[in-house]
Formats: structure tokens, sequence, C-alpha cells
């Protein structure tokens, strides 16, 4: 059973509250749906190659030591090419500002976003910070500095 952690939303102003809260479309979900809601209820086109700040209409108080993970959705992404570019996004504890989705047409058309679409997915998760600390040399691995390709191909 998934571990429930509480999440306090509040609306922004003008924002169409009959498009509800985050949703998780099935029981086994790890990311809860998130709607565009647009000013005006209006439309909006993205062309290929383009990117857009998508407002949601929300706030959220997300609790210290986690954090929210704004995630593209594989259906957009595999029928329209719609990604989310910086994905996954991170909304931090601290923030309280609006809720936006940077969106991003990699298809090859013209892609409309339409007042209350599911347009990305949101995924709560722990947050663990590090101490960072300089020393003289690092410990060694079997990979060592290998890079990009070095364990082998396929």
């Amino acid at each position: 059973m998934a571990r429930l952690v509480r999440i306090d939303l509040t609306w922004d102003e003008g924002a169409d509250r009959s498009l509800g809260l985050p949703a998780y479309a099935t029981a086994g979900a790890a990311g809860a749906d998130l709607r565009a809601n647009l000013p005006g209820r209006e439309a909006m086109t993205l062309a290929p190659g383009a990117r857009a700040l998508v407002p949601t209409g929300l706030r959220l108080a997300i609790p210290e030591g986690y954090e929210a993970q704004v995630r593209p959705r594989s259906g957009l992404a595999l029928k329209h090419g719609i990604t989310l570019p910086n994905s996954p996004g991170t909304i931090d504890a601290d923030y309280r500002g609006p809720l936006g989705v940077i969106v991003m047409n990699a298809g090859a058309e013209p892609f409309e976003i339409a007042h209350g679409m599911r347009i990305a997915q949101l995924v709560v998760a722990p947050v663990v910070q590090a101490r960072f600390e300089l020393v003289e040399t690092l410990p060694g691995t079997a990979r060592g500095a290998g890079g990009f390709g070095s364990t082998g191909v396929g």
C-alpha cells in the first residue's frame, strides 16, 4: 500500500475550481494528473518546437522532507511529442507560488492544449539532503572514470 502524505492546496485567483484537485487515475498510480487551468478557459496552441508555461490554477504546501516532481504524460509524449523540457520539474517544500507546467511540443504538428486537459503528472517523493565534503582523493571503483558508453553497448 502506498504511503500517504498530506499536501495542502489553494486555488489561484480566477482559477476554474470545477476542474478539481490533482487525482490519481488508478489505485496503483504513482502520479496524480494535473490539468491545464487556462485564463478565460480558452485553448492554447503550441507550435512544433515551441514551449509554454501552462497554469494549473493551484498553489501547494509540500511538507518539509518532501518534494513534488512534475513529469510528462506518456500518452501525450508518444502520440503527439508533448513533453516537459525540464523533466522532472522539482517543486521544493518551501515554494508557495503558482504551479505552472513547462510544456514543449517536440512533435511535427501544432498541438492544442484545451482548458481542463490532463497535461502532466505530479509525483510526491521524499528528499534526502547531502553534506558535501572536499577530500584529497576519491575511493576507487572497477569502473573508475569511465563515462558515456564505457560499460558496453546494449
